[in-house]
């Protein structure tokens, strides 16, 4: 269904970004860009009813559209599933490289203990948009695992980009490649252990609850072709 507040949403967003990256993102920063996006303070209120925190995940979910946006120029079929994933980590914040100060506040106020479910909703948010980009159609137990060492990949990375100053992001990069190899080496690992049983079963939970905790996403279709599929 079509949000009734996406424009206005979009125009206070546009307006926020730079404020939020010297003020913070605050019901203050929100109401200067509404004010400056020509919004009444009352639909600036509909559209983001929680005030801060909702403006702060939909500067998440736009993010993500913009870059499944971008994947959908690249190459991706022609990849490994580890250079899909790498790609979609990279392009993520290479695009918001501008806005690094406003990534970092965001990622303050979500770091605050009363906003942790949103938090955890907007990572998983992130990481089922690069899962679904890259191709995934799991189903099973897979889908959630995929998904929850896909978010301890990025959440270390974007931490590392945040406090990063080499020239060109390199030694982000290099880390990405490290920690994408990590996971390579540890799958080779755990395929030769016998069946965990029930460890995961908590995390995987949870990473349920969050898949139909009913945010205000559309579903991302995949920018790579099923076999068989019409281009």
């Amino acid at each position: 269904m079509t949000d009734p507040h996406l424009d206005v949403k979009r125009a206070i967003l546009a307006a926020a970004v730079a404020h939020a990256g010297f003020d913070g993102w605050t019901d203050a920063t929100l109401c200067a860009a509404a004010a400056e996006a020509g919004v009444s303070a009352g639909r600036a209120r509909l559209a983001f009813p929680a005030g801060a925190p909702d403006l702060v995940a939909f500067y998440v979910a736009e993010a993500d559209r913009r870059m499944v946006e971008a994947l959908r120029e690249k190459d991706l079929p022609t990849m490994k599933i580890r250079e899909r994933i790498t790609t979609a980590i990279r392009t993520r914040l290479e695009q918001a490289e501008g806005e690094r100060d406003a990534v970092r506040r965001a990622a303050a106020l979500l770091a605050l203990p009363q906003n942790a479910g949103l938090s955890l909703r907007s990572l998983y948010g992130t990481v089922d948009a690069m899962w679904r980009a890259a191709g995934d159609a799991s189903t099973d137990h897979n889908f959630y695992t995929k998904r929850l060492t896909l978010a301890a990949v990025y959440s270390s990375v974007l931490l590392y980009w945040l406090g990063d100053d080499s020239e060109g992001r390199q030694a982000t990069w290099a880390f990405l490649d490290r920690r994408i190899q990590n996971v390579m080496d540890f799958e080779k690992f755990k395929a030769r252990l016998p069946d965990l049983g029930g460890v995961a079963e908590a995390p995987l939970r949870l990473l349920g609850a969050l898949r139909y905790a009913g945010a205000a996403r559309r579903p991302v279709r995949s920018v790579v072709p099923r076999p068989g599929a019409r281009r």
